[in-house]
């Protein structure tokens, strides 16, 4: 195998250096690209451009026309599927962590397989199947979870032995593997002809395509898209669609109003040989090689294999515009790693003889998900981009929903993981986006451990207190770029064992938490919780209340000093967001968010806040420190400190005062944890922050005082049964699917967003429920752990995911919440779901395979909860996505 593997490697060395060869390859590259004359003359107008001739703007343009909107139309830089998609390796895999991900993937397989048919354009669609190895237990057992999440989706998967694997594959070395999981469906596609077939597609439904015409700025008039200007003159239009790949940060850049894109491209290579002395047959399975960093596929009779290699090569962080992107230089020495795994998995690969390697460029994001939606800042101006080297497995089911979302206004599924509102402005620094990248594009293939966190663009947004809690053991996990705290590592423990304990098993981490836990629940425990979404609303007259009692669902017509739990709902009456509102006066109003709420709430809020000079929203939360004093004795701390009663009667659940804590002044106290346990969140002016801190741990020294972090508050929050948004809740979940009827007062006596949906949902029954499973015969030590995201079965059969778990201390047992469907076991059809069904049934959860049996309770049962009931002081609330 040495010898074989140093006379490929000299033969590529020799091609490498032998300018001829270079010439020929380059020659052949460039003749494609001569200038073709423009035919037709730009319209003036039209209702949708959109910028982009890949498999994305392709995609939109397609499903747009096909939902009815012909006003249309498609400006490309060069030529059609001339960027990135030209360069697409093809393959349409559906193996994917994340559930919107893998809908969009299936739905992309079965698009591309009717779209020969429906156009006449070839596509090379060939169902190969695919076949992701695993070289140690731990990534079978990914492996597991993602044929888990396959299997209830409908979607054929096994997971296999290695001699399995060489049954299907002959040519791949086993000897290294522990097994395998094989997708028959998946399949290769010419990605550049896809693109074509859904371009022609779209121009016969009256979409207009023009090629050589590039988008040089986008016009925007209050805050609206109102045109675009080309190297060809302007078009007036309602709707733009930034479809521009590894452009697409540039353009976001190029408007009046600046859109920020946080994506950057990286070089990608691949290997292209020419067929096999024994050419390979076109339906050979796809063999993807995580642990080996490569993937390999058949390619007209000999090998396509890239992959993604440890030592990335970010490009055009300056920005450069280039058209069509010619084949960048080629670079053997990077791609040896790739060349040596791909070696080892085909040994017998002898006499390969290599065309070309292929360096192209590709984009990624910061958290290795796409980027979809609308721009916060800017009303009809849409963004499809960065697909971190899946576009052709996510083309057809991105530009499906991008199309809804323009179309209905919002997909027909959750994709608030994909929006392009999960970010700030503060990603999309060009420094951030590099060192990123760089991150991510090996984490294409390095194993998702649960809790794992980006170790690059780190301590960006910090508390004052962060050096403070730092010194004293935190260690830290970011959110929204801000940095918050997973726990507090004891003095003595080895920290370096900590920080690097991976596991889908009992983590290293059980105890320190634990110990946090008991002391919320016996003592007293502070949390910094500054991240949190913090927006004032104030007016000069009732404006600020009667907005915010249309824009929401509770009753914030309360005495001054009380605070609200409520959602703020669509249309539908799912949650857009989830959040208390402290009434501070007759006509002011503190909203407190989750973190990741930030850019998403205010666009919402803005776009439906009346245009009044009277009303004013301002964003502060960098103005406020939250500090969360969780515990029995939390009342005997502030008491101390503040001089003030802070009994229930003088100081009563879900209340809010203005009071001095130590020597500060102006701190905002709410009687609330979002946890179910007794304390306060103290809102500090962050001058005043490490004061009050200080303050808090000296005085809490005799009551057992000690700092706790985020992975303890949700053992709490997930034992109490309490939904955070962005995980249990989402923009598809109402409050009458998740036991929260009292948090909506529907007789208000005022209308409000979501009304008509939550009267339908009252009268007629749920579709689903929201549901806490306490797992049964689950061995914590030796078993795997739930994550989120582990089917749901009920009498053996598939009814719904959960969506957030966590260990419960109280019970020693974990503890699941999910939401539970019924489905007619002969239609399939949605039934209304009824307090009997949820608790007449049987039920166990999938943990990558093994299902454990599990009690399902629509009310959490901790004893903590039988003796006080009363609704106004059940805080059933709680957010912020963990």
């Amino acid at each position: 195998a040495a010898g074989m593997f140093l006379r490929l490697l000299s033969d590529v060395r020799w091609r490498a250096a032998n300018p001829k060869w270079r010439r020929m390859t380059c020659s052949q590259r460039s003749t494609s690209s001569t200038a073709e004359p423009h035919p037709v003359s730009l319209p003036a107008q039209a209702q949708v451009v959109i910028c982009g001739g890949g498999i994305m703007g392709t995609s939109v343009a397609y499903h747009l026309s096909k939902m009815g909107w012909k006003d249309i139309v498609l400006l490309e830089q060069g030529r059609l599927a001339a960027g990135t998609t030209r360069f697409c390796a093809g393959i349409v895999s559906t193996a994917r962590h994340l559930s919107i991900e893998l809908k969009m993937a299936d739905y992309s397989n079965k698009l591309y397989q009717q779209l020969e048919q429906e156009t006449g354009v070839k596509t090379g669609y060939v169902k190969t199947g695919s076949i992701s190895l695993a070289q140690t237990q731990d990534r079978l057992i990914s492996l597991k979870r993602i044929a888990s999440s396959l299997n209830v989706m409908g979607i054929p998967c096994e997971i296999i032995t290695p001699k399995q694997v060489a049954q299907l594959h002959p040519l791949i070395n086993i000897h290294d593997l522990v097994g395998a999981m094989y997708v028959p469906e998946d399949a290769l596609v010419s990605s550049a002809n896809v693109s074509l077939a859904l371009a022609t597609a779209a121009s016969w439904n009256g979409v207009q395509i023009h090629e050589r015409t590039s988008v040089s700025h986008v016009s925007v008039h209050k805050g609206h898209v109102t045109g675009v200007e080309t190297d060809r003159g302007q078009i007036q239009c309602q709707y733009f669609v930034n479809c521009a790949g590894q452009w697409a940060y540039e353009l976001g850049h190029s408007g009046e109003e600046p859109v920020n894109i946080p994506l950057h491209a990286c070089e990608h290579f691949y290997l292209l040989t020419h067929p096999l002395k024994e050419p390979l047959a076109s339906n050979l399975p796809t063999i993807v090689d995580p642990d080996g960093r490569i993937y390999i596929r058949n390619w007209q009779g000999g090998i396509l294999s890239g992959g993604f290699e440890k030592n990335p090569k970010p490009l055009f962080t300056e920005g450069r515009n280039q058209l069509e992107i010619q084949n960048l230089q080629e670079d053997w020495d990077h791609f040896e790693p790739l060349l040596s795994a791909l070696l080892r998995r085909m040994p017998d690969l002898e006499a390969l003889q290599i065309m070309q390697l292929v360096n192209c460029p590709e984009s990624f994001t910061p958290d290795m998900r796409c980027i979809m939606g609308e721009s916060p800042t800017v009303r009809g101006y849409f963004v499809l981009a960065g697909m971190n080297s899946a576009g052709i497995s996510y083309g057809g089911g991105a530009g499906k929903y991008l199309a809804e979302w323009m179309v209905d206004g919002y997909p027909s599924e959750n994709v608030w993981p994909l929006d392009l509102k999960r970010f700030g402005t503060l990603q999309s620094s060009r420094t951030f986006l590099r060192h990123r990248v760089m991150e991510v594009m090996p984490l294409m293939c390095d194993l998702k451990v649960p809790r794992w966190d980006f170790q690059t663009g780190r301590q960006l947004r910090t508390s004052p207190l962060y050096d403070r809690l730092d010194a004293q053991g935190a260690r830290w996990m970011e959110k929204h770029g801000f940095e918050r705290v997973k726990y507090f590592v004891p003095p003595g423990k080895d920290l370096l064992d900590l920080d690097q304990s991976k596991t889908f098993y009992k983590p290293d981490w059980f105890d320190i938490v634990g110990s946090e836990v008991k002391c919320c629940k016996e003592a007293v425990c502070v949390i910094d919780m500054s991240s949190f979404t913090k927006f004032e609303i104030s007016s000069t007259g009732d404006q600020a209340l009667e907005s915010l009692q249309y824009l929401f669902s509770n009753d914030l017509d309360v005495p001054v000093g009380h605070v609200v739990h409520t959602g703020m709902l669509n249309e539908k009456g799912g949650y857009e967001n989830d959040c208390s509102i402290a009434r501070l006066s007759k006509r002011s109003f503190f909203m407190i968010s989750p973190t990741d709420q930030q850019v998403h709430c205010w666009a919402w809020l803005k776009n439906r806040l009346p245009d009044d000079s009277n009303l004013t929203m301002e964003d502060v939360t960098w103005k406020y420190t939250a500090l969360n004093l969780i515990g029995p004795r939390a009342v005997d701390v502030l008491s101390e400190l503040s001089y003030a009663p802070i009994t229930p009667e003088h100081f009563p659940s879900l209340f809010c005062k203005e009071m001095s804590v130590g020597y500060a002044n102006g701190i905002r106290v709410m009687s609330i944890t979002h946890t179910g346990e007794p304390g306060f969140m103290l809102y500090i002016p962050i001058e005043y922050a490490l004061h009050v801190y200080n303050e808090v741990m000296n005085m809490g020294q005799k009551y057992g005082i000690r700092n706790a972090g985020y992975y303890a508050l949700r053992s709490l929050r997930v034992e109490k049964f309490f939904a955070f948004w962005g995980q249990d809740l989402d923009a598809f979940t109402t409050p009458m699917e998740c036991g929260r009827e009292f948090q909506v007062k529907l007789e208000k006596g005022t209308q409000f967003v979501g009304q008509e949906a939550l009267l339908e949902q009252k009268q007629n029954g749920v579709y689903k429920r929201f549901t806490m499973f306490i797992l049964e015969d689950h061995d914590t030590d030796m078993d795997l752990w739930p994550w989120w995201g582990e089917p749901i079965f009920r009498n053996g059969r598939y009814v719904g995911k959960t969506t957030s778990s966590a260990y419960s201390y109280t019970l020693e047992r974990h503890v699941c919440l999910g939401f539970v469907q019924h489905f007619d076991e002969k239609t399939g059809e949605e039934l209304v779901v009824t307090t009997d069904f949820i608790n007449q049934g049987e039920y166990e959860i999938d943990i990558a395979g093994q299902r454990f049996q599990a009690k399902a309770k629509l009310y959490p049962f901790s004893s903590l909860f039988t003796h006080r009931r009363r609704k106004d002081e059940v805080e059933l609330s709680g957010y912020q996505r963990e």
